[in-house]
């Protein structure tokens, strides 16, 4: 179904985050006490009364400020109020009309759509009997406390009487691609997001940290089906001193277990560093796939013949455990090799979904890993020289691939890492699995005797 959408703006710390919450239900948006936190369109759906729209939270608008990020906001919720049917127009019931709320009012009359005041903060009668004051501005006005649920069914009540409702029945969308773009702070993630989208869709400036919330988008590519997560920057936990940041951390890792396939964002003039490694780690435990993409290399300096083969190997140096991840170095600036990017996240995403018929996963076994004639492989064990029977392989599942491994013998303490390595390595040469972390669990038979 084509869902109507309505917006959510207002000067900061408001409570339009807080409402976005009680409304979807979720905790998209990061809530907290400092001004400005929510900086991009946050997309949500809403159910109410058996209908559904679609909810659109943006950043605190600040009009006359000639900050860089304050004018992006503005700019991003005119984006979405254009999008609209309906706008929210959060004020607060405490603080009363200020100056900026009267220059609002003013832009809001001329965009020639429902708008619906929520006086958020109304805990109390007398702060509900002061909302009234925000009657002058001529619209629809509920007094609510977002943060309790207070009359939001009032204020959903009204919104759901103008909205128009498509009721031509759309193909669910069940095939997409969940992508989430990764990497530290200020990389190029939102650059690369809206280099691949064709619009200004997540604000970008050279301030480390303007991404703070991890925004989804559906594309069609092809038709291949994306939907891509721009995860916010991630850093270490002890270097947060922001609450913001800190709940960065945590909404990057739950990205990163939505998505199928992860693009690790290096930045190519500052080289691989610790911390990439650690948001390469991230990725390769919730079982993504892995594109690396190095971003900025037309700003890498004098480019000699060998530069990127040089760059490749220190990264694969700091990164050993992605020797099987891609590389394409970029630059999401000028566009530069950005189209290959999805192209790569496909196949990847066809890789991890690869099941291995049992008849051909017997004979690889047979000719790879078992001995000749048909015996069990020795194969070392942890900590000791005895050695165990691999007595067959089989695919236990797939996003990511998983393969168990049947043994046998006296020894109970598990197979060696490298004869795991070697049956990953062995699996990857045969079947590729492209830009694919590969699982290898081990079932150990235990004789009755022991």
């Amino acid at each position: 179904m084509n869902l109507p959408l309505v917006a959510i703006i207002g000067r900061p710390n408001v409570g339009k985050s807080t409402l976005f919450n009680r409304l979807t239900g979720s905790r998209r948006a990061i809530v907290g006490d400092e001004p400005g936190i929510t900086r991009d369109r946050i997309y949500g759906e809403v159910e109410w009364k058996s209908q559904i729209f679609r909810l659109v939270d943006t950043g605190g608008i600040v009009p006359d400020d000639e900050a860089i990020i304050p004018a992006n906001i503005f700019k991003q919720a005119g984006h979405a109020i254009s999008e609209a049917q309906a706008v929210i127009w959060v004020v607060d019931a405490r603080a009363g009309i200020t100056p900026l709320d009267e220059e609002i009012s003013v832009y809001l009359r001329n965009i020639g759509k429902p708008v619906f005041i929520a006086a958020n903060k109304a805990e109390s009668r007398k702060v509900e009997e002061e909302a009234a004051e925000f009657y002058q501005f001529g619209f629809a006005l509920t007094a609510i406390s977002a943060e309790h649920g207070s009359s939001v069914g009032d204020l959903l009540d009204s919104v759901l009487d103008v909205l128009e409702f498509d009721e031509s029945v759309e193909e669910e969308v069940t095939d997409e691609i969940k992508l989430a773009i990764i990497g530290r702070p200020n990389v190029g993630k939102s650059s690369l997001l809206n280099k691949i989208l064709g619009e200004e869709r997540v604000i970008v400036s050279p301030i480390p940290g303007t991404t703070r919330d991890a925004v989804d988008t559906h594309l069609t590519v092809d038709g291949k089906k994306f939907l891509l997560i721009d995860t916010a920057g991630i850093r270490r936990k002890g270097k947060t001193t922001e609450m913001a940041e800190k709940l960065s951390v945590i909404m990057a890792k739950k990205s990163l277990e939505r998505a199928d396939v992860a693009i690790l964002v290096i930045d190519a003039v500052e080289g691989v560093t610790n911390l990439d490694a650690n948001i390469a780690g991230y990725a390769v435990d919730s079982g993504c796939s892995v594109i690396i993409v190095v971003n900025k290399w037309d700003a890498v300096g004098e480019k000699e013949t060998n530069t990127i083969y040089e760059f490749e190997r220190e990264l694969r140096r700091n990164v050993k455990f992605l020797d099987w991840a891609p590389m394409v170095t970029i630059s999401a600036l000028t566009g530069q090799r950005v189209t290959k990017i999805l192209p790569l996240v496909a196949e990847a995403d066809e890789a991890r979904r690869l099941r291995i018929p049992t008849s051909r996963l017997n004979r690889f076994f047979e000719a790879s890993i078992s001995q000749p004639k048909g015996g069990t492989a020795p194969a070392p064990v942890k900590g000791g020289f005895s050695r165990l029977k691999v007595q067959f392989l089989t695919q236990g599942g797939t996003r990511p691939p998983l393969f168990v491994l049947f043994t046998s013998g006296g020894s109970k303490a598990g197979l060696h890492f490298s004869y795991i390595r070697y049956v990953e390595n062995r699996l990857r040469e045969e079947f590729g699995f492209f830009a694919t972390p590969i699982r290898i669990k081990e079932r150990h038979k235990v004789r009755k005797s022991e």
